[in-house]
């Protein structure tokens, strides 16, 4: 059974297509899906999703560091009252930095990226507050990412870099701190050895996998919209990557990810 620990779910919501994609995960040996909030144009749906699919799906809520403006902190006055909610967010995420795509205007570059780190700066507090897991989205961000979260009061046992595509050393520096990883679908992809590389450096229980759906399908879906139901070509290939048996690798990363969300399992799905 496989575990995946990181994947969007609104865009099957919204075409009235979850049902199927939740039934092909379960016939793949997917047993649970952490669907990520980024905003609170997702977050809502999201709570009201576990209560209809309690055994499949857990959730998350935060703000995504590409949704940040001029008016996160008003984004962000609603997102404590979910975890009063009956089925609380099992995280707090995905939150973080992403200088991927800034303005080719320097004072408005700076502006984007100071709103991103007060944004990641107070939801950090917030998690901290509420003792609870981040998921961190890092895009070329690495290190400022890394000093914002040791400037913080969150326990990095509780602080997961998701769609890891850094390298060897990067890992070294989330284990010396005792933080965990997630590696996608770009895992499988032929260029990317330096992540196979990281995959073989990272501590095997501090380590998840995701698809990130619908996106970074692996191979061989490369091109398709991605879907819970391939997490096991993702498996495949780390398992490999490790020179562990599959079925061994599947059983760590249920029980990796089980404990860093701290999740119920029905084994009976």
């Amino acid at each position: 059974m496989w575990f995946d620990s990181h994947c969007h779910l609104k865009i099957f919501s919204d075409r009235e297509d979850l049902e199927n994609v939740i039934s092909r995960a379960t016939d793949s040996r997917v047993l649970k899906m952490i669907t990520v909030g980024t905003s609170p144009k997702d977050w809502k749906l999201y709570a009201n999703l576990v209560e209809k699919y309690s055994d499949q799906i857990e959730y998350t809520v935060g703000l995504h560091p590409s949704y940040v403006g001029s008016t996160w902190e008003n984004e962000l006055r609603t997102l404590c009252d979910y975890w009063g909610m009956n089925r609380a967010p099992v995280a707090l995420g995905e939150i973080g930095l992403d200088f991927f795509r800034l303005p080719e205007d320097k004072r408005l570059a700076k502006e984007v990226v100071d709103f991103q780190k007060e944004a990641f700066r107070k939801q950090l507090e917030i998690a901290s507050v509420l003792k609870i897991p981040v998921i961190i989205h890092s895009r070329n961000a690495f290190r400022d990412c890394v000093n914002i979260i040791d400037e913080s009061d969150v326990d990095w046992n509780k602080v997961v870099f998701h769609c890891f595509s850094e390298s060897t050393k990067e890992i070294m520096e989330i284990n010396h701190r005792s933080g965990w990883v997630s590696f996608t679908g770009i895992l499988t992809y032929k260029a990317n050895e330096h992540l196979r590389e990281a995959l073989r450096a990272t501590n095997l229980d501090r380590l998840m996998l995701e698809t990130d759906s619908p996106y970074l399908s692996p191979i061989p879906k490369r091109g398709k919209e991605n879907e819970p139901s391939y997490l096991p070509f993702l498996g495949s290939v780390a398992a490999a990557t490790l020179g562990l048996n599959e079925q061994d690798f599947a059983k760590q990363i249920l029980e990796n990810s089980t404990a860093f969300y701290d999740c119920h399992l029905n084994t009976k799905h």
